[in-house]
């Protein structure tokens, strides 16, 4: 049967709500064929497209998804690894407990999704991976510095990922949101603001920041554009970043400034 006339299969992780749900939306839209994924598919009211079970930190959560897929589909031509968490705090005073919940959903999770679709894509001939990390990753921000190493980690990853799958025509590239206007503040884990803290004022006037840039970020549909034009390039790139000129603009400074100097902005950015 041939395959190159029908939708293209689209597994977006974490697509119940935010991003991956504006994603889902926009591609179903376009003609694509959907599945987003949630830890608990009956709280989702989402019914643009099917909302099945996965948890990105439980191997055979993944297993069954895919499998599921595969079994209704025949194939995996899009994986969207989208679901994530946000952390922050002082390093010094953040659980090891939830650095490694961070890491588990933020990059081994991802990892372990990949490693799942991989086998079918190399069968069915190609496909497109693409991670969303953050503009946050490619710096070491106060008080996310957690949250920072895992998208980082990720970005990193996936320039490797690029070269070793080359040959078997698999694409994957990251997609760096800014902030948006999404839920993640919400569901974060935040290290309490503690009495007794000598990071107490200035941790709790940077926390009171974040959370007033993601009230203030751009419309996640804007994310599902970029994402949608990035799947119509043949051949893309490793890294994009998506969000306000200045979050943009500020890898390259990281890329030209002396770090002292980027050191500076960023305490004035944070007011620290």
């Amino acid at each position: 049967m041939k395959t190159d006339t029908l939708p293209k299969v689209v597994l977006i992780t974490g697509g119940s709500s935010g991003i991956g749900k504006s994603i889902g939306e926009f591609l179903k839209d376009k003609g694509f064929k959907v599945y987003g994924t949630s830890r608990n598919p009956s709280k989702t009211t989402n019914n643009i497209f099917p909302i099945i079970a996965l948890d990105v930190t439980k191997n055979d959560t993944i297993q069954v998804a895919i499998s599921k897929i595969i079994e209704n589909e025949g194939r995996i031509d899009i994986l969207i690894n989208n679901a994530g968490i946000g952390i922050t705090g002082p390093l010094e005073e953040t659980p090891d407990s939830e650095i490694k919940k961070a890491f588990d959903t933020n990059y081994f999770g991802p990892l372990n999704v990949i490693k799942s679709v991989l086998p079918f894509m190399r069968k069915q001939g190609g496909g497109l991976i693409i991670n969303i990390t953050s503009i946050a990753g490619y710096m070491g921000l106060p008080y996310r510095g957690i949250y920072s190493a895992t998208k980082g980690a990720l970005e990193i990853t996936t320039e490797a990922f690029r070269m070793e799958l080359r040959e078997f025509n698999i694409k994957m590239t990251n997609v760096a949101p800014g902030d948006f206007a999404t839920n993640i503040a919400a569901g974060r884990y935040h290290a309490p603001v503690l009495e007794d803290s000598p990071y107490k004022k200035a941790y709790k006037n940077t926390l009171e920041l974040m959370n007033k840039h993601v009230d203030e970020g751009k419309d996640p549909l804007v994310m599902a554009k970029a994402v949608f034009k990035i799947i119509q390039n043949g051949n893309p790139r490793g890294h994009y970043r998506i969000g306000e000129p200045f979050q943009k603009f500020s890898v390259v400074l990281k890329r030209i400034l002396p770090d002292k100097i980027y050191e500076k902005i960023l305490l004035k950015h944070y007011k620290l």
